[in-house]
């Protein structure tokens, strides 16, 4: 059933009501007072905005020596194949030498650098907004509710 339709109903139904309670028609008494209150009702939305900010950190980078070991293993390896030409994996004693001595050779540092990233926040704001309706009235002494939307 489509929206149209339920409301069509729904206010035929309210009026059929409240014209019968006005009319006293069904065994109503005479001195009975007709009063019908309609009341709207309202909800909080909370709306939800993302946006960007750039967030920047000082952390604690410790020294890099790959690069100087790298260098090191490098010559030692070129070296060690020159002088030891007749000694078998000579070039590779040379290589993990010259690493060793690069790399405690080394003047790399520690320190703090700042790194920056981006992070998703979100801004929220209320809103009131119309939820619904109620119609209360009486009828014979006992009280009907009735919800809609307008």
């Amino acid at each position: 059933m489509n929206e149209k339709t339920k409301d069509f109903l729904f206010y035929s139904m309210l009026t059929s009501a409240l014209f019968l309670s006005i009319m006293n028609i069904s065994k109503a008494k005479a001195d009975q007072p007709h009063t019908a209150i309609v009341k709207e009702h309202f909800k909080t939305v909370i709306n939800s905005s993302p946006y960007q900010v750039e967030v920047c950190r000082n952390e604690h980078v410790s020294g890099d020596k790959t690069g100087d070991t790298l260098k090191g293993a490098i010559i030692g390896g070129i070296i060690g194949n020159n002088v030891t030409k007749n000694v078998e994996n000579g070039g590779a004693v040379g290589a993990l030498l010259g690493g060793m001595l690069g790399h405690s050779n080394s003047n790399t540092q520690s320190s703090t650098q700042t790194i920056c990233s981006r992070e998703t926040r979100y801004k929220e704001t209320e809103h009131t907004v119309y939820s619904h309706s109620t119609i209360n009235f009486t009828y014979n002494g006992k009280t009907y509710t009735l919800t809609f939307k307008k």
